[in-house]
């Protein structure tokens, strides 16, 4: 279990945890930086919306990226 911080909340999650909360979620269109969670890319601020159920102006994307990281989930920059 792993804590991170997102809008200065404090949060414990599991690789796992996070894999089961977004196996059931439909990726929304890959926009800026995305993350690859069970084999599928999401954007990042999808993924932070899910695992936190907070509001997307409240977190910034560097927030849900170092949490992901710290999970160890691979993170891919923005395709142009």
């Amino acid at each position: 279990m792993m804590r991170v911080t997102i809008a200065r909340q404090h949060f414990y999650f599991h690789a796992a945890e996070v894999e089961q909360a977004m196996n059931r979620t439909i990726p929304e269109p890959l926009i800026g930086t995305t993350v690859a969670i069970g084999g599928i890319r999401y954007p990042l601020m999808q993924v932070g919306a899910v695992l936190t159920r907070q509001d997307r102006r409240d977190f910034s994307v560097r927030e849900v990226e170092r949490a992901m990281r710290m999970l160890g989930f691979t993170i891919h920059p923005p395709v142009l």
